[in-house]
């Protein structure tokens, strides 16, 4: 009886957390039987008891069944805090060793992967109230920490801290920690800057001063000669 009160409370939670951050989300009916995030999550959380139990054949026979149902993988091994929101979801791939937190948003595309050179724990520990920008991977067994925003199609190699906001290939802080009034603001994809952008435009700006400083060294030169 416990067991299914707290899957109900569980689904309820979840629920509340689409209705607060999808503004297309028009009931809580349609949330809990349509959305692919909700029915992934729903049987990640029965797959990962049978994972627990070493039916693993079981648990991987449940999670792919629903990875064709919602076209989102997550693996039986994986820890999943609660009221996570997949947005979407197409595509969505968390390992077997990743670990997300609380109150996270992920959107379509993002993997929490390993880079096939690790054992053990392959896969990255995410904290609470993070988002995964759409596309985003987040590849390697370190942490990214509480109410970081990674935008969207970053490629995370390394450690964020908490608090701080990464973008680009490979992914840079670019953003440092909010203070408490931002904690719950979501990144603003659009605006963000990128930091490989900026350092191009740094070097091209650069080749043009060296490109001005060699015609004026050349005209100086062809003074001297008339």
């Amino acid at each position: 009886m416990e067991g299914t009160k707290q899957m109900f409370e569980n689904l309820r939670e979840t629920v509340a957390a689409y209705k607060a951050r999808d503004p297309a989300a028009r009931s809580a009916v349609e949330i809990a039987l349509l959305y692919p995030g909700v029915r992934a999550v729903r049987s990640w959380r029965l797959a990962h008891r049978c994972y627990e139990r070493g039916w693993f054949f079981l648990a991987r026979w449940i999670s792919q069944r629903s990875r064709r149902r919602t076209g989102i993988e997550i693996h039986p091994g994986a820890k999943i805090g609660r009221r996570l929101v997949i947005d979407h979801g197409m595509g969505v791939v968390i390992g077997e060793t990743a670990e997300v937190g609380d109150d996270c948003l992920i959107y379509h595309g993002v993997t929490l992967g390993g880079t096939g050179k690790e054992s053990g724990k392959r896969h990255p520990t995410i904290g609470s109230n993070v988002l995964i920008g759409a596309g985003a991977k987040v590849l390697g067994p370190f942490t990214v920490g509480d109410n970081c925003r990674i935008a969207a199609n970053s490629v995370v190699l390394s450690a964020v801290p908490p608090d701080c906001t990464a973008v680009g290939i490979p992914a840079k802080i670019v953003r440092g920690p909010a203070t408490p009034e931002n904690y719950a603001a979501e990144v603003d994809q659009v605006s963000v800057s990128d930091p490989v952008a900026a350092e191009l435009a740094a070097l091209c700006s650069q080749v043009e001063a060296l490109r001005m400083c060699i015609e004026q060294t050349r005209e100086a030169e062809g003074g001297h000669k008339g």
